[in-house]
């Protein structure tokens, strides 16, 4: 089968029948415990304005010439488990893959008072050019789930050309390109319920440890009350970085706006039943470039993609991702 831009996938993605409904998918995918096959090896990186990054490696004893870098998720890890399918597979093929950490997601709390945001493309162009100034020969290929995919998506807008001198290829997992609705489905009914008082508990704690060390002016009682991503954007995240409130941070964060200008060839992937974006939201092969392949199921939930018979496995979503890849030195 030949997506738009002429590319061969494998078979479209489809939920087992024991699997129903796109929470479900989520909420399994996420739980399913699933072996690593490898060991991390974790590099510091001090940044520019005195902070740090950490970044977990995975290197075969033989490593090739390419390196899957891979951005997480919001409150996401090396430990996730789109990051242990992912990186299972790259070490099953023998490639080299690494986990970069966005600030204050790997188990220590950054340095300065900022963190990160959904739309940090800056970050991630200091990121990913560190990688190529290394090594100039390299295949280099990005993959970004959810908000760390609404990055990676930015970024090669911003860059267009210029973006080829620095990555080979591409993968955007479940994106919330428009910010705005991401917010709304979120702190929505059973969303809010699920995954927006999760997200909220890991997030909580570490503006509350910030406005301690910082003496940031921000209410500690007004940040334990808050329950929706509307209220910790106006009160955190949009003015720690730069932001007059939270619409202004979704809308200037947003990459669907970006998304004509990506001239790296990019897989986006994402399901219609997804729980935090709706289907109908998603970007059209008019909003893009004809450098992106859109790969929309109508099932999957949010970064699910399980698929056999039960239990299951994450299996096809890292195939999916690396044949993608490999077609750039067929």
């Amino acid at each position: 089968m030949k997506n738009r831009s002429g590319c061969t996938t494998l078979s479209p993605y489809t939920a087992p029948g024991w699997l129903p409904g796109g929470h479900l998918q989520t909420i399994y995918a996420y739980s399913l415990r699933q072996p690593m096959n490898f060991s991390y090896r974790r590099e510091r990186w001090q940044t520019p304005d005195g902070d740090f990054i950490d970044l977990d490696w995975i290197e075969p004893s033989s490593p090739g010439s390419s390196l899957v870098v891979l951005f997480h998720g919001l409150e996401g890890s090396s430990r996730s488990h789109y990051a242990i399918c992912v990186m299972n597979e790259i070490q099953r093929r023998g490639m080299r893959g690494v986990v970069v950490h966005f600030r204050g997601c790997s188990g220590e709390v950054n340095r300065l008072a900022r963190a990160y945001h959904s739309g940090d493309s800056s970050e991630i162009d200091g990121i990913l050019r560190r990688f190529r100034e290394r090594e100039p020969n390299l295949r280099l290929y990005a993959v970004g789930v959810s908000i760390g995919g609404n990055m990676l998506l930015k970024w090669l807008g911003e860059q267009g050309e210029n973006a080829l001198r620095v990555v080979d290829r591409a993968a955007a997992i479940s994106v919330p390109v428009d910010l705005r609705i991401g917010a709304q489905r979120l702190d929505y009914g059973w969303s809010k319920l699920i995954y927006t008082s999760r997200f909220l508990g890991s997030m909580k704690p570490k503006v509350l440890a910030k406005i301690s060390a910082h003496g940031l002016p921000i209410d500690g009682r007004a940040l334990r009350a808050i329950s929706t991503f509307r209220e910790i954007d106006d009160l955190y995240t949009a003015p720690i970085h730069g932001f007059k409130d939270a619409p202004d941070y979704w809308q200037r964060s947003s990459s669907k706006p970006w998304l004509r200008q990506i001239r790296v060839p990019t897989l986006l992937i994402s399901a219609h039943n997804d729980p935090f974006f709706p289907g109908d939201a998603l970007p059209t092969p008019a909003e893009v470039s004809d450098r992106v392949a859109l790969e929309f199921s109508q099932t999957g939930g949010h970064v699910g993609f399980v698929t056999g018979k039960f239990p299951g496995d994450l299996s096809w979503l890292p195939s999916r991702i690396l044949q993608f890849f490999a077609q750039a030195v067929e």
